[in-house]
């Protein structure tokens, strides 16, 4: 099982010692020997590291942006660093746009391994070899990533299936990298004012349950079949039927499906299928996933989405999902209703309750900044607006007022982005908001249902019961500890350095002129 941990002095410095000098070569390399004096090294690292990190020149690569030099060093790093980055891109809420753009262009396609390694993992998973569980098995995978590749294989009845093998060794290789990443992190959040903010432990803590997930094929096994119930009676959705006797932690076989990639407009005119008809079942789907289900495939680029016959739509890899609960969904649905009807007022307040923050930012400042955002796009018919590109722009915008958007509602507001860029590719005059608008309605309406008001007033009356028994409990503590003197309440001024610097500069400026009045 993959697991991340907080190292010692011992194992930071032995342990992970040729890693270390690795990423710090990678980092030096790249132009980012400026990161690592920020990290203040010196008081952590033992000599050896020291003496790389002071000692190797500095070796600047020309004419490239700070931004594309990131990305080549992430390459450069590896499997579990192309994985950060690829999180990252997904987190305009924690680095500048240009950083976001260029990490979309992560490459995750290595070399296979040999088919001999294909065979260690089957016995050692599944306890039979691949020529022994199949009437046929392709030696060579036809894809090849970072964690793992895929085969084509046919089942004894003819069934044609696509089976992903995990990469060997691959799990030590990622806790070794995530205990180094924490470390990293751990450093920066102690030393770079700039960084401390995104709380980068809370990241790399984060990306480590997400990497766990990923390399889990037997929950993304669930991950589909949950999918499939939520559409079982969806004619227009198909997901891979999966073959859990065949399936492992490591290894995935599910059913090969040979449609046409839906950003393929040659291949779909070919196949003789209707564009504007795909794009109203891909939006069907994203829409029925958050408002129906509150349950969405969270990585629905177009590489992932394949369209069958008769447009109907079908997902592939689904290692990535996401949830939003009904308080959620409810506050996205009043902020496009806000956007929609250009109150910038409510736009903004409703931004707040989704976001977290350290500091509350001014809410003033935030409504002018929404009300300008709004104004460039909301004066014009409403099929002109793009909801994906707007609601991308609004999580920039939280970012400049230092707010945090919660993963999971990030990676909705993405899924929602791709999915109008691939439906506006196929269709120009596919309109969003004209798709939108009825989920939006029915969400409105549904509040209003007695069933839903009793269930709201059950979870209050339910609240403040817990509340009325708790509280007398919590003030007969603190009467205790204060009874036993061993509560204490420490008091933190703010904004009052500059004034007692004042103060100090008078002091001594009195007590000089005294001792040379007394001379």
């Amino acid at each position: 099982m993959l697991s991340i941990r907080k190292m010692g002095v011992f194992g930071r410095t032995y342990r992970h010692l040729n890693r270390y000098r690795q990423i710090l070569g990678v980092l030096i390399k790249y132009g980012f020997g400026d990161l690592i004096e920020r990290l203040n090294f010196d008081q952590y690292i033992e000599s050896g590291l020291q003496f790389l990190s002071s000692r190797r020149p500095y070796q600047p690569v020309e004419r490239l942006t700070r931004a594309r030099r990131f990305r080549m060093a992430i390459e450069e790093l590896g499997t579990t660093y192309i994985k950060l980055g690829q999180l990252l891109s997904t987190r305009s809420d924690l680095i500048p746009l240009e950083f976001v753009e260029e990490l979309t262009l992560l490459q995750d396609r290595v070399a296979p391994f040999p088919y001999k390694e294909v065979r260690k993992v089957f016995h050692s998973e599944l306890g039979a070899f691949p020529e022994d569980m199949f009437a046929f098995f392709d030696e060579i995978p036809f894809a090849s990533a970072s964690i793992g590749q895929v085969h084509r294989a046919r089942l004894a009845h003819g069934e044609e299936v696509a089976i992903k093998v995990q990469r060997p060794g691959i799990r030590p290789t990622m806790e070794v990298d995530l205990e180094i990443m924490l470390h990293l992190a751990t450093l920066a959040e102690h030393h770079i004012e700039e960084l401390a903010v995104h709380r980068p432990v809370s990241v790399v803590e984060e990306f480590a349950r997400v990497l766990k997930k990923e390399l889990d094929y037997a929950g993304e096994i669930s991950s589909m079949e949950r999918f499939a119930r939520q559409f079982a009676h969806d004619p227009t959705i198909y997901v891979p039927r999966v073959y859990r006797a065949m399936t492992s932690e490591r290894i995935l076989t599910m059913e090969y499906i040979d449609g046409v990639k839906v950003t393929d407009v040659q291949g779909l005119e070919e196949a003789g299928l209707d564009k504007k008809r795909v794009v109203a079942h891909g939006a069907n789907l994203i829409l029925r996933q958050v408002f129906d289900f509150g349950y969405f495939h969270a990585d629905p680029h177009p590489g992932n989405i394949r369209v069958l016959e008769r447009e109907v739509i079908c997902l592939l890899d689904f290692g990535m999902m996401g949830t939003i609960d009904r308080y959620t969904k409810a506050e996205f649905v009043d902020l496009i209703y806000a956007v929609v009807h250009h109150d910038e007022v409510r736009a903004a307040q409703v931004l707040l309750k989704l976001s977290l923050w350290e500091e509350e930012p001014n809410l003033r400042h935030l409504e002018r900044d929404v009300a300008e955002l709004m104004g460039q796009h909301l004066y014009r018919p409403l099929k002109e607006i793009h909801i994906g590109r707007l609601l991308g722009q609004l999580l920039d915008l939280t970012s400049q007022h230092h707010l945090r958007i919660p993963p999971d509602l990030f990676l909705m507001l993405k899924a929602f982005s791709i999915i109008e860029g691939v439906a506006l590719r196929l269709d120009p005059d596919f309109d969003m908001v004209a798709e939108v608008a009825p989920f939006i309605r029915r969400e409105k309406l549904a509040r209003f249902q007695p069933g839903r008001i009793m269930e709201e007033l059950h979870t209050i009356s339910s609240e403040l019961l817990t509340f009325t028994r708790q509280f007398p409990r919590d003030v007969l503590e603190v009467s205790r500890l204060l009874k036993q003197r061993r509560l204490s309440v420490r008091f933190e001024h703010q904004g009052l350095d500059q004034l007692i610097d004042t103060h100090d500069r008078i002091s001594n400026k009195l007590s000089f002129a005294i001792i040379i009045a007394a001379l």
